[in-house]
């Protein structure tokens, strides 16, 4: 009998739950940095989809918390992404989640070996870019090998 009540207990807190995720949060919910914030979209908001406002509201806090110069490189990768075709987000999408399933040591490798690109001179990114798009994929998946295996810095 109390497993019965449990299981119902249980049942009914994740459909609470449930119905709570489902609608959203309403405007009046949002705090004031948040609303001034997403202001020009007020009269949209009950339109969008729960999981679109959850998203917007996560946005808006991190923009919140973000300084000027991160807030200008966010404004530029912005921009980037609206001018990419939806092929092109796809791909990124795709990079992304294959970067997120490297361990936490091959994305370090990988963000070392990508900061240390983006210092060098224009001109040798250029070559080095020119060089690998000749390559074949086995080619290209071989110097991709062995640069996982080289210790940072390298």
């Amino acid at each position: 009998m109390k497993t019965n009540r449990l299981v119902v207990l249980g049942m009914a807190l994740l459909a609470f739950a449930s119905a709570a995720h489902a609608q959203g949060i309403a405007w009046a919910d949002l705090s004031e940095a948040q609303q001034r914030l997403l202001a020009p979209h007020e009269a949209r908001w009950t339109e969008l989809d729960p999981r679109s406002q959850q998203q917007i509201a996560r946005g808006a806090d991190r923009w919140l918390e973000m300084n000027r110069r991160d807030r200008g490189a966010a404004q530029d990768r912005f921009a980037i992404w609206s001018g990419m075709t939806d092929e092109q987000r796809t791909n990124a999408r795709q990079r992304y989640e294959e970067f997120r399933r490297l361990s936490p040591t091959e994305r370090a490798r990988l963000i070392d070996v990508y900061r240390r690109y983006r210092m060098m001179p224009l001109e040798r990114r250029i070559q080095l870019r020119d060089r690998f798009r000749e390559l074949t994929p086995e080619q290209r998946e071989t110097l991709r090998q062995r640069r996982m295996q080289r210790p940072p810095g390298r």
